[in-house]
């Protein structure tokens, strides 16, 4: 792992260097089907500066930036790059002139390898025919290095986690050399090292002179590395202010436009009994032969108790996961143990009759069917139980939504909204209904509030805790320490499928977490 690099010059000395405004946006109106998305929005970035773009979702962040960076065209006003009026007909205009986009939603080609994916459109040439590929592999490997991660350049994207794809999708952008560097959520799938890596590259990125627009759900992120906060709510700026001059909390109530309560961090409950989920011994081996994701992992979770996995990319959480819940069963070795007694989970069916539930990290790709309805997906994982002969019953279909919808505070048209168009935040929530309308006694969340805003991260926040009080035993992997560290009874560190370190409340300290979960990598 490279260690994050040391700035010496300040944001503000770049800034004196550089005081026009790169790009200046002026009552910018995004309209759809004649509703109002962006209204008289006003935004100004300099050369040199991060430029923090934040508001829950729905705030109209990711519209704004799709009208920056050409993918939309606005409905009124204008945009003016150095001092200069400028009309995009689609993103390739907006790359011409220097804006380049790293989109929250990735946009890679799964079949296609991580050197071709990073050179798309860009592809250096043998003649102005013959795509160079060892060079293309050359400068994607240089890339990489500037993360520290030990990607392949020749390796099919499909086979990349989530964390891996997006290190990918920056990757490509930062090859363009951008002037305007856009940023839609960039750490949402890393870990906090890896989130730390990036943060210094960016800092690199805006001493060379180029400016970058940050958008983040992260507040620690972003007062760790903007020099301007500009906040947006239903698509109006509600201020723009130095990062200086504000606090989180201030920031959090301008996005919400109400106070969030302060979660309560002293759990304090006492951890008693037989488990009700341990694991003994679990190895799991790389299918293609490389090292083992998983080597002799123990852990146990107890009725009432939230155990918190933490680690980095590629250290094992996601594939404790799923072994437990049964996606891996061929390849391991060791015992699963529900309530004392050892369980033979070979699939997901399985792990379901066990009363265990998985929220997964990807909730487009594999938590939801995004053209269905809420109904259908809150019904999916008990349709079987739900049936007789083989036809599933309406109304416990539809009784499932309505409680789900009022339980979770599911921001919706009723039960028959399309996954589609909810928000993220209100998306997780209907991931969670429809794994808790199964009852379960055992819930493994990964990533449970990845890529969401502020408001509904709170709102599942409590929910887990609930859960917990509730007498549910909770195994919660995230990249976020914070979130492990604010919600956690324990937590075990993980490091190349290896057990590193297991925590109790009283020892949780950010950086004690962050050594155990290199431990290998120094």
């Amino acid at each position: 792992m490279t260690e994050p690099r040391t700035v010496e010059t300040s944001q503000t000395d770049v800034r004196q260097r550089s005081p026009k405004p790169l790009v200046v946006m002026r009552n910018i109106c995004r309209s759809f089907n004649g509703i109002p998305v962006l209204d008289n929005v006003n935004l100004k970035i300099v050369p040199g500066e991060i430029h923090a773009l934040v508001g829950e979702n729905g705030a109209g962040k990711s519209t704004l930036v799709k009208v920056l960076s050409g993918v939309l065209a606005p409905t009124g006003g204008t945009i003016q790059i150095e001092g200069e009026r400028v009309q995009f007909n689609g993103p390739r205009e907006a790359e011409e002139a220097g804006i380049v986009i790293i989109h929250q939603e990735l946009s890679l080609v799964p079949e296609m390898s991580v050197a071709e994916n990073v050179t798309l459109g860009h592809e250096p040439l043998i003649g102005n025919l013959i795509v160079d590929r060892s060079q293309a592999f050359m400068r994607t490997s240089s890339l990489l290095k500037r993360f520290g991660f030990r990607i392949d350049p020749s390796r099919q994207v499909k086979n990349l986690r989530v964390g891996e794809q997006q290190l990918i999708e920056i990757a490509r952008a930062l090859l363009m050399e951008a002037r305007l560097l856009i940023m839609d959520e960039p750490t949402s799938a890393l870990s906090q090292t890896e989130a730390d890596v990036l943060m210094e590259v960016i800092r690199d990125l805006a001493l060379q002179d180029a400016a970058i627009l940050y958008i983040s759900h992260r507040m620690d992120e972003v007062f760790e590395i903007a020099d301007q906060i500009t906040v947006l709510r239903d698509g109006s700026v509600i201020d723009t202010v130095r990062a200086t001059g504000v606090t989180p909390d201030d920031v959090v109530e301008m996005m919400v436009g109400r106070k969030i309560p302060a979660l309560d961090l002293d759990r304090g409950k006492p951890v008693v009994g037989t488990p009700r989920l341990s694991v003994d011994a679990l190895t799991l081996e790389c299918p293609n032969g490389g090292p083992r994701l998983l080597d002799d992992v123990s852990l146990e979770v107890h009725s009432g108790e939230i155990l918190g996995l933490a680690g980095l990319l590629g250290a094992g959480r996601t594939e404790l996961l799923e072994t437990v819940f049964g996606t891996r069963s061929g390849d391991f070795e060791g015992v699963i143990k529900i309530d004392g007694e050892p369980a033979k989970i070979e699939s997901p069916n399985d792990a379901l009759e066990r009363g265990l539930a998985l929220i997964t990290e990807d909730r487009k790709s594999t938590g939801l069917i995004l053209d269905a309805t809420i109904s259908k997906n809150i019904a999916l994982p008990s349709l079987a139980a739900w049936s007789r002969f083989w036809i599933p019953s309406a109304t416990r279909k539809l009784t499932a939504a309505l409680k789900a919808i009022e339980d979770l505070n599911i921001s919706c048209r009723g039960p028959e909204h399309v996954a589609r168009l909810l928000s993220g935040g209100n998306q997780q929530k209907v991931v969670l209904g429809k794994w808790l309308a199964t009852k379960p006694g055992i819930l493994l969340l990964d990533e449970p509030t990845r890529g969401i805003d502020v408001g509904a991260k709170d709102e599942i926040y409590q929910l887990i805790e609930d859960l917990a009080d509730n007498g549910l035993a909770i195994l919660m992997a995230s990249s976020e320490l914070t979130e492990l560290v604010a919600l956690c009874d324990r937590i075990v560190v993980l490091c190349e499928g290896r057990v590193t370190g297991a925590l109790k409340r009283s020892q949780f300290e950010i950086d004690a977490i962050k050594r155990l979960a290199m431990q290998f990598h120094y």
